[in-house]
């Protein structure tokens, strides 16, 4: 198989993957600014007792949380199929930071939950969230920026090998119809 094929079969993967995961995300935020509780109880402390109030300020970071979330899906499908001609490195650079801060966000918080989860720090506050926290929600995070930062690297490779630097629409493919050079 040709190192462009590889990379693009890594960067298809790995964007819809992260694109899946985001918006699966945002789809919990999302229902829990519109009013839903079920898992609530599994972020537990302070945000739990939030989101069981509610509350316009509430509702507000939720909806926010959502639409970010939704706009992460958004730039991981961005990385294969672009519906404009964005600048192809701001792009990548998006996915790159973002897919970083993501991973070290989740790796972080994981590490230290399923640490926090032994006792050896002592007893957790709330064991139930804290086990969802070590062993779902942070996680996911780490996935899911792990899986940003893979593809918008593969777009990179990518376009980097390629004399005119670009990709198509469909990754890893010259784009169709598009003239180079004089014609023939």
């Amino acid at each position: 198989m040709s190192d462009v094929r590889a990379t693009s079969r890594t960067l298809r993967w790995s964007a819809w993957g992260a694109a899946v995961l985001a918006a699966l995300s945002a789809l919990v935020s999302g229902y829990w600014a519109a009013g839903g509780t079920a898992l609530l109880s599994t972020v537990g402390g302070e945000l739990e007792r939030l989101g069981r109030e509610g509350g316009t300020a509430v509702v507000l970071v939720l909806a926010g949380t959502a639409l970010a979330k939704a706009v992460g899906a958004a730039l991981a499908v961005g990385l294969v199929h672009p519906p404009w001609r964005p600048p192809v490195r701001a792009l990548e650079t998006i996915g790159l930071v973002g897919g970083a801060l993501l991973a070290l966000y989740g790796g972080v918080l994981t590490v230290l939950g399923a640490v926090a989860a032994t006792g050896i720090l002592g007893p957790p506050a709330d064991r139930r969230a804290l086990l969802w926290h070590a062993f779902l929600w942070d996680p996911w995070f780490l996935a899911w920026g792990a899986l940003l930062l893979t593809a918008a690297a593969a777009r990179r490779r990518s376009r980097l090998r390629r004399p005119d630097g670009n990709l198509s629409p469909a990754a890893g493919r010259r784009s169709a119809g598009r003239v180079r050079g004089p014609a023939r």
